[in-house]
Formats: C-alpha cells, sequence, structure tokens
C-alpha cells in the first residue's frame, strides 16, 4: 500500500463533504497514487479557496489549521526560524507560549521541513507545534522578517556615510558610487518589495530635494519610499550598469532589460531612462515571467464576448485587432492568443516593441528603429518567413497598416494593436491610413477594445447602496442589451452592486488584482457591406447594436454586478 494513500482519501473525502468537488471528480481524483498529484490537479483546475485546500490537508495529517492571514508576529517569535531556512523548508514561526513554539507548514509531507525545525527548536530548548496554513498567509509572515522601509534604512545609514556631501565634499567618481554595497543593497530591496507587492511599474524620480519611489499596484501609483537626493544618481547608475546601459550618457533617454532572480523566480524589468530638468528619472516595467501568460478566460473575457473571440481565433486567415489606449492590456491579450495558437505545426513570428513574455515555440523579435528594423521593414522580412500567424506589436502609420491587409490576405492569420478609443474607431482609422475600404472588408474578422478595471477584493466585499440617479442610469443603459444580458441579471428585480471595503488581506484598499472590461466587434455579411461602401463610424455603431453585443461601458456593468468590480471603477474607466 502506498505511503500516502491513506492521507489522499482523507483529503478528498474532506473536500467532497465541504462540496467544493463533485462524487465524480472525487472517483477521478482517487485514481492517482499520490495527494501531492490530486492537488496538483486541483490547483491547475483552480476555482477552489486555497483555505478549504489547506484545512482538508492538515485534517489529512492530522495537523489543526491556521488562519494566520494578516497575523502580525512578534519579531522575537520570527526569529526562532532564521529568514534562509523559512525561506528554503516553507516553514514560520508564529505564536511562542512557555516553551512551545508553534510553526506553520505549507507542505505536510516535507519530512526535511520538519526535520530543520525540530533541530532548531532543540538547540533553543523548546518543543514545536505544528499547523497547516496557507501560502498567502505564509508570503505574508515572511514579508514581517524585513519591510521596505527597514531594510531601506540600513542600507541608507551605511550609505549616508558614504556618499553624502559634505560643505567642502563632492560625491566620489561614479564608478566607485556604483560598484558599492549600499546601493546594491538598496536597488535589491527596492527591486523586492515591488515583485512581492505585486506592481507593474517602479518609478525612481528626482522630487525637489529628494528621491522618491513609487509603485503602480493595480493600476495605481503608490509612493512607497522617499531618499534624500543624494543617493540618487546612484541609483540610477547602478540600474544603467545592470541593464547595460551607458552611465555616462544622461542626455538622451535609454532603454534596456535587466533578468534578476527574486525568490526562486525570474523576473525580467524592462528599463527606461529620461533626462529631466535637473536629473535623471527612471522607470522600471515589471514582467514576472514566472506566471506565464492568462487565458483569455483569466483576463476576464466571458458570455458572447468570449464567444466571438474564440471563433475568430479558430478562423484559418484574416485580421485580429486589440484596441485601446496605452496600459489598458492589449499586448497581454495578444499573447494570450498566441498561446491558444501555438502548436507544432504552426510557424508564429511576432514583431514587438519590445518583447514583454516568451513564449516557448514562437518565434520572437524586437524592432530597432535606430538601424532601421521598423515594424514596416521587419513585417517585409517576416512574410519571406513562412509563417502561418504574425503578430504586429503596434500599427502606427500607413505601410504598416497596408503590409499587415496584405499579409491577412494572402491567407495568414495577422494580430495586432491599434490605438483608438472604442472598437468602432478602429476602420476609419484604418480609412485614414489611405488603406483601401475593401481590402479592409476582405481582412478583418474581429475588432476587440477593452480597458483594465480594479478587482474587488472578494474576502472583504459587502453589498453597496447607489444613488437613485446612478441605478436609473445603469437601467438606461442595460435596457438597449436586455436580450443579451446573463440570465443571472433581471431588469425588473433590484439590482445589487458591490463595494470592498478593506480587509488586512488586500492592505486595506478593497481591491487585489485587475480584470478587462471590452467591446467585441464581429465583422459579419452586414458589416462588410458598410466597411465596403465607405465604413461612417455611426453606420458601424449601429450594425454593432443590431449584432446584439456589449460595450465597453455595459461589459463593466455586468461585471459590477457580478462582483467582480466596483460600478466607481466601470465609470471612471469608461467615462468619455
Amino acid at each position: 500500500m502506498p505511503r500516502r494513500e491513506q492521507p489522499k482519501t482523507e483529503f478528498l473525502k474532506s473536500l467532497l463533504q465541504e462540496k467544493v468537488i463533485t462524487l465524480d471528480a472525487y472517483q477521478q481524483l482517487i485514481k492517482e497514487e499520490t495527494i501531492d498529484a490530486v492537488e496538483g490537479i486541483l490547483a491547475a483546475q483552480g476555482g477552489i479557496p486555497e483555505e478549504v485546500l489547506a484545512k482538508a490537508r492538515g485534517k489529512a495529517f492530522g495537523f489543526p489549521y491556521e488562519d494566520l492571514i494578516g497575523r502580525k508576529i512578534d519579531q522575537k517569535v520570527l526569529k526562532n526560524i532564521p529568514l534562509e531556512v523559512a525561506v528554503h523548508y516553507q516553514v514560520a514561526a508564529y505564536d511562542l507560549k512557555g516553551d512551545v513554539l508553534s510553526v506553520a507548514l505549507i507542505n505536510a509531507t516535507d519530512l526535511k521541513a520538519q526535520e530543520a525545525v525540530e533541530f532548531l527548536v532543540r538547540e533553543r530548548g523548546l518543543k514545536v507545534h505544528y499547523a497547516i496554513t496557507t501560502l498567502s498567509a505564509y508570503q505574508g509572515i515572511i514579508k514581517q522578517y524585513g519591510s521596505l522601509g527597514t531594510e531601506a534604512k540600513e542600507a541608507l545609514d551605511v550609505a549616508a556615510g558614504k556618499f553624502a556631501p559634505s560643505a567642502k565634499e563632492k560625491m566620489e567618481g561614479m564608478e566607485e558610487v556604483v560598484k558599492s554595497a549600499p546601493v546594491s543593497k538598496m536597488l535589491s530591496v527596492i527591486l523586492k518589495h515591488a515583485v512581492e507587492a505585486r506592481a507593474s511599474d517602479i518609478h525612481i524620480e528626482p522630487v525637489f530635494n529628494e528621491t522618491r519611489v513609487r509603485y503602480r499596484i493595480d493600476g495605481e501609483l503608490h509612493t512607497s519610499l522617499v531618499l534624500p537626493k543624494y543617493i540618487h544618481s546612484a541609483i540610477v547608475s547602478r540600474v544603467k550598469v545592470l541593464a547595460n546601459l551607458r552611465i555616462d550618457e544622461t542626455r538622451v533617454p535609454q532603454d534596456g532589460r535587466i533578468r534578476l532572480e527574486i525568490e526562486g523566480r525570474e523576473i525580467d524589468f524592462r528599463i527606461s531612462t529620461l533626462p529631466l530638468y535637473s536629473n535623471e528619472k527612471v522607470v522600471m516595467r515589471i514582467l514576472d515571467t514566472a506566471e506565464g501568460v492568462p487565458t483569455l478566460e483569466g483576463l476576464g473575457f466571458d458570455g458572447k464576448n468570449f464567444a466571438i473571440m474564440k471563433d475568430n481565433i479558430d478562423k484559418p486567415h484574416g485580421m485580429f485587432l486589440v484596441t485601446g489606449p496605452t496600459g489598458s492590456g492589449k499586448s497581454t491579450t495578444l499573447y494570450a492568443i498566441l498561446n491558444v495558437l501555438n502548436s507544432e505545426g504552426v510557424n508564429i513570428v511576432t514583431l514587438e516593441d519590445p518583447v514583454e513574455y516568451y513564449l516557448k515555440g514562437v518565434n520572437q523579435s524586437q524592432v530597432r528603429p535606430e538601424v532601421g528594423f521598423t515594424f514596416a521593414s521587419g513585417l517585409r522580412s517576416i512574410l519571406r518567413q513562412d509563417p502561418d500567424t504574425v503578430m504586429v506589436g503596434e500599427i502606427r502609420d500607413n505601410e504598416t497598416a497596408e503590409l499587415a491587409i496584405h499579409a491577412a490576405l494572402t491567407g495568414h492569420i495577422v494580430l495586432s494593436t491599434l490605438h483608438t478609443n472604442d472598437a468602432f474607431g478602429a476602420i476609419p482609422r484604418f480609412i485614414d491610413m489611405k488603406v483601401e475600404p475593401f481590402l479592409i472588408a476582405s481582412t478583418l474578422n474581429v475588432v476587440v477594445a477593452q480597458r483594465l478595471v480594479r478587482k474587488m477584493c472578494q474576502f472583504c466585499k459587502e453589498p453597496l447602496e447607489v444613488p437613485d440617479n446612478l441605478m436609473q442610469e445603469v437601467r438606461k443603459e442595460l435596457e438597449s442589451v436586455r436580450a443579451s444580458l446573463p440570465e443571472t441579471v433581471k431588469l425588473d428585480a433590484p439590482l445589487t452592486f458591490w463595494r470592498g471595503k478593506g480587509c488586512q488581506r488586500c492592505n486595506g484598499e478593497g481591491y487585489a488584482g485587475r480584470t478587462a472590461i471590452g467591446e467585441v466587434l464581429g465583422v459579419n455579411k452586414e458589416l462588410k457591406t458598410i466597411i465596403a461602401n465607405g465604413a461612417k463610424y455611426d453606420q458601424i455603431r449601429d450594425a454593432f447594436n443590431r449584432q446584439g453585443m456589449l460595450t465597453l461601458k455595459q461589459d463593466g456593468i455586468l461585471k459590477a454586478i457580478a462582483g467582480s468590480t466596483t460600478i466607481e471603477e466601470v465609470l471612471s474607466a469608461t467615462k468619455e
């Protein structure tokens, strides 16, 4: 009998009793050899709260479950297990009563972790009490070993004596500055905490006599650290060294890339420097390659929108366009589509500025305008590479537009982005680029417009009372698409909206993560005729309405009713 068969059975029985898996799922999963294999399958499928899985795991191995989300741990208790051991074995001390040290485990089957803990506990003359907790709770405890402010202050104290200018002395040579340990420590602290905070960008900018470090989290900028200005040039130079940029060039913008391993994950940082009046500003885009490319469903596309997108992805040729302003997630949506198309028998070639995610099996190329390798010249070369699918990062000019249309016309799938405010504006934009309307009608399959809104924290959401005038506006907005509404939304019944009141899991924000709201314009026969005849904006919009599709605002309102986001976020993202 396999060693873990009994815990596996107990684990699955617990989930069955909680009604988070069906009897059919139980009967399938019981065939797996180990509880680890079962957990791997359930994790891949998603949808089961981590607390439920942790409780079932604890029950299977005879360990109690401890909810440690947001728990503040005394530093004296915490330091009973050194940080290196806590990270390596995924264990953390959380309480000490008398001579009993309480230790949280993630993996109940990791006997080496328990041996390491028991060795440390014996050295201190203590006993150990184990409990199971969630990965999120464990990560929250690990962060308490050193906050951003504490770690930055330690590095700054060392740097102050070395770099702070005195009345008669200037800072030492820049080469010595960038090699210094305090500067390296300062930057590594900034990067590490940005990744832990799920930031998408880091801004390091001079402000009067200070250097301000801001993180963009869920689309909003937050000041995370304020440093004395004398350290600014040293940090900027350290970034440049890591990104292979010229530290002696401060007059022109520079772009580069850094790849670092942070907490066992490969993280890419896209670097951009910009000369300001008095100094340079650095912005670092964080690309977590460990997370991989999300699915379209994971991005927030659902219902009729998802169905039309899926139908058009499956077409053998034609153009698939995604529109929206900068930062609306267009590139991520294209990557999700490429992931669907990617297979052994298909040649996919991309032309990007820059490459954001690396996809195995996809030939990815980055434009370099400084050497004449532009979207237009690159697209010409790509068409000689025998591609099945071509992804062009952005259509910016007439030449690129005509080449993309030509590629779609000659039997290729072409994916690209365009800067327009909505799906309807994409076709007039093409015509402005001098593309013949009949060519657009022959090649364009679908246009997706999207925005990103913050997702509501599901742990602290509560019903929200909205003013009568806003409720009337919502009902009026949805009335025109009554036939396309999901069965759960009844316009004749009361509508409920939600808000996140703020909790420890979302750091009091009420939001955690972002989701897409979208409008999808499928180019059917009626639209092809309209486009070929000149494609007036209002005519396209009327045809869209006849398709029964949802606008950005309508899709956002439905997500607000479903509790995915707030009505405030939707109105802010879709205001004209």
